[in-house]
């Protein structure tokens, strides 16, 4: 079993377990188990997890020696921004309210990325009750400075711009160091060669916005020490690089110096398919800012949208350089399967940086982001024991001592519903449900392929019509698709295939088709993503054969376009009680 590093996640609290392997799920007895579950709370118990993912863009598409493929972290992994310190590598991602948060990656060749922890990573660090699961924490941006690493993000509507230090960049992470003067979002910090630390962010322009979307990039040196503002905050960009155009939603600013010149690079147009990537410079970092002719410096609204295996709405780029001093530019993408829907949300992509005449330009204009290119110049960081791209199958077994740091939980916990017993992960079924905006009994993992599938074991003894566990496709709390075992109301245990689409729909979600099982003993569930196709929902009983429970269900809904919002769909593991069990076990 190797060793997983331990995140402090809830430190006492998020015991979970597990031990990934890439390999089919372990054969195991599933049809045994027929003892009643005691009194006491309601768990269920889940024996495995397998997920697969199987995109055909890949099928064929074998990377070289040198090579690599797009997008390096698949899935719900948007707004990456890296930072190098000697050989290394490091990268953080935006999660917004899934808990814990701000994923930490470290690579050696900017290829091949391994998760060493969670900057969110413990309660009391931030707070998102009753926040939409867009809400929450967004683009984090990473620095290292004499020792010590930065991540600066903001918590939208739960406290705004922070900052928060670690020597060791699996954590742990200082509590969060608020900074109330800078408002807006997307803070940066730049740490200059004669020691000055500024910080740079999206925020309102001077005056009254001209349009909807018109913002500013903002700059004001802070204290080493306090990281608080010591002078007057100076507008650095209005709007964007051609304001006579009236631009949308300049944000990511981040400085970087190069041979006397300071440039400052930023997205523009909006994270949808008319997102970008722009540069300005100048000898001075608080201007006159000189801008690029050749601007945006990456996008992909120039392309047909109707081309083959499309990579769409890339912008919010950040860069760093290898052994042979090439720069190379990590940012977000979709891979849509059908105009501007795509389930995955938003992922992590890498492209070389070449510079012209003293500027940096990522990708020309009207060329394709590629699925496979050459490698950085870098050494080979090897296969990652976690696959985050390509196609592959990942098998949780549960019989460790603490859970892979991607797996995520709706809002922050702030009591202990899970526990792991003789290579299970039990949860226990609570009055907080799928849909109601609150944190339900839900470990999830991100869906990150077009084409993929969930597959779990679960044993579950409901005591009432309405108890429910099983396994979710989870889009947010308005969107999801689920299947699990329940009773219905003569008291007969069924397996339950239910839809929850749009905010005015019932909680609990529409139930949409059932069948009958036996009275006792565990059950396979699984979930298949088909692309634009949609998904379906299958139960197996013991060691028997699949069997699909209901029709193909419409993949749209849990898609970031008609869902809205930033997160991608992620699969997992749920349990629930009656809303009147619930209601009366509170009143005892």
């Amino acid at each position: 079993m190797r060793e997983i590093n331990k995140l402090g996640l809830m430190a006492a609290i998020l015991a979970l377990g597990g031990v990934a392997a890439c390999s089919e799920p372990a054969a195991r007895n599933i049809s045994d188990d027929t003892a009643a579950q005691p009194a006491g709370p309601l768990t269920a118990s889940f024996d495995s997890f397998t997920y697969t993912g199987n995109d055909p863009v890949y099928d064929g598409l074998e990377p070289g020696e040198n090579q690599f493929l797009n997008p390096v972290l698949a899935g719900f992994y948007p707004d990456p921004s890296v930072t190098q310190v000697g050989g290394d590598y490091y990268l953080v991602n935006s999660t917004f309210a899934y808990f814990p948060g701000l994923p930490v990656f470290h690579s050696t060749d900017l290829v091949n990325w391994t998760q060493i922890g969670n900057v969110i990573d413990r309660p009391g660090m931030l707070d998102f009750d009753g926040l939409g699961l867009s809400r929450g924490v967004f683009a984090p941006t990473i620095e290292h400075h004499d020792g010590t690493f930065y991540v600066a993000n903001t918590c939208v509507d739960c406290g705004g711009n922070f900052i928060v230090t670690s020597q060791d960049p699996a954590g742990p992470w200082s509590d969060p160091i608020w900074t109330p003067e800078v408002g807006g979002i997307d803070p940066s910090l730049f740490f200059d060669d004669d020691g000055t630390v500024y910080m740079m962010n999206n925020d309102a322009p001077v005056g009254e916005p001209r349009y909807d979307g018109h913002r500013a990039i903002w700059i004001r040196a802070v204290d080493p020490e306090t990281l608080q503002p010591i002078e007057e905050q100076t507008v650095l960009l209005d709007g964007g690089v051609r304001p006579e155009e009236n631009p949308i939603w300049i944000e990511g600013p981040h400085i970087y110096k190069v041979d006397g010149w300071y440039y400052l690079s930023s997205a523009e147009g909006g994270t949808a398919i008319n997102h970008s990537q722009v540069i300005i410079r100048s000898r001075n970092i608080k201007g006159p800012w000189e801008v690029y002719d050749g601007n945006p410096i990456l996008t992909q609204r120039d392309l047909d949208p109707d081309r083959e295996n499309p990579i769409t709405s890339v912008g919010h780029a950040d860069m760093v350089t290898d052994n042979d001093g090439k720069w190379w530019a990590t940012f977000l993408g979709v891979r849509p399967y059908e105009g501007d829907y795509y389930n995955t949300g938003r992922e992590t992509f890498l492209l070389p940086v070449e510079w012209r005449d003293g500027w940096p330009v990522i990708l020309d204009r009207g060329e394709p982001v590629g699925y496979i290119l050459d490698r950085p110049a870098l050494p080979d960081a090897g296969t990652p024991e976690i696959p985050m791209n390509g196609n592959f199958t990942i098998t949780e077994d549960f019989d460790g001592d603490s859970l892979d740091p991607y797996w995520m939980m709706v809002r922050v916990p702030k009591e202990e519903w899970w526990s792991l017993e003789d290579g299970s992960l039990v949860i226990e079924a609570r009055d907080q449900r799928l849909g109601d905006m609150t944190q339900p009994s839900f470990v999830t993992r991100r869906q990150q392929h077009l084409y993929g599938s969930a597959e779990t074991v679960v044993k579950f003894a409901p005591r009432e019509a309405g108890d429910e566990a099983g396994l979710a496709a989870f889009q947010n709390d308005d969107y999801y698709y689920a299947i699990g075992i329940t009773l219905d109301e003569d008291g007969n245990r069924i397996v339950r295939l239910s839809k929850r689409v749009g905010e005015g729909a019932p909680k609990g979600g529409v139930t949409i088709a059932s069948a009958p099982l036996a009275a006792k003993g565990r059950l396979r569930l699984k979930a298949v993503a088909e692309g634009g196709e949609g998904y379906t929902f299958h139960y197996a009983i013991g060691g028997g054969d699949w069997q699909q429970l209901g029709d193909r269900l419409d993949a749209k809904p849990l898609s970031t376009r008609m869902a809205t919002g930033f997160v991608g769909a992620t699969f997992g593991m749920y349990a629930q009680r009656a809303p009147e069990q619930a209601a009366a076990a509170s009143e005892e």
